[in-house]
Parts: structure tokens; C-alpha cells; sequence
């Protein structure tokens, strides 16, 4: 169960990071009625995002970072490294769909690759 909670702050990115920048009029309700139920009413918080994003992709690096030899390696801890470098520049830098979209994808799929057991073989070879 421990494990699963490590899945969280990368999913949480995604979704921060997916939200268009008050471009999408249908999205309003939706963002309107998130903010409201925190307390906040509906303002621009458009300068809040790349903070937001940020923050929440470093709390994911130092989940996936956190006694990352004794799971699966460094590996998935170097890929999320780069999803998030593909996320943030392609968000907020590049504003191109596919770099930011393949970031995306890539930093829930290495959060999945991370948590997935590995298999215990009691006879090595």
C-alpha cells in the first residue's frame, strides 16, 4: 500500500500540468468548482502554475529518488528525470503539445515501472 502512495505526487503533476492555461472555456466550471471547494474563489492564477508544476514534480523525483537501489534501480528515477524535463519545457517553453504530452505519459508510466513488483527468483542462475 506504501508503495501505491508513491504514484501519487507524479499522477498529481500530470493533472496540474494538464490543465490549460484559462484557454478552455468549458474547463472554467470545472476549475471554478475545484478552487471553490479549497476556498479559493474563481481568480487568474495563471502565474501559479509553473510553481505548482514545479513543486509537484520535485516531490515526485524524491519519491521515485528515495531508496531508489533497493527498488527498481536509478533507472526509473533518471527517466522521470527527464519526462520532467520534457513536461516543464514543453509546457511552459517550447508550447509544444507532443514534448509536453510525452512528458506527461512518460513520468505516469516510469511511476507505474517503479512500483510494479519485482519478480523473486529463488534460483538464480
Amino acid at each position: 500500500m506504501k508503495k501505491v502512495f508513491l504514484a501519487i505526487p507524479s499522477i498529481l503533476t500530470s493533472i496540474v500540468a494538464a490543465s490549460p492555461i484559462l484557454t478552455c472555456p468549458a474547463c472554467w466550471p470545472l476549475y471554478a468548482g475545484l478552487l471553490s471547494s479549497m476556498g479559493i474563489s474563481f481568480v487568474n492564477y495563471t502565474p501559479y502554475i509553473l510553481p505548482a508544476t514545479v513543486i509537484m514534480l520535485f516531490i515526485s523525483l524524491i519519491a521515485l529518488g528515495w531508496k531508489a537501489k533497493s527498488r527498481r534501480g536509478y533507472g526509473p528515477f533518471i527517466v522521470a528525470i527527464l519526462a520532467s524535463v520534457l513536461l516543464l519545457s514543453g509546457k511552459f517553453y517550447l508550447e509544444n503539445n507532443w514534448f509536453f504530452y510525452g512528458g506527461v505519459i512518460l513520468l505516469i508510466s516510469t511511476s507505474i515501472w517503479n512500483v510494479w513488483p519485482k519478480k523473486h527468483c529463488t534460483v538464480c542462475k
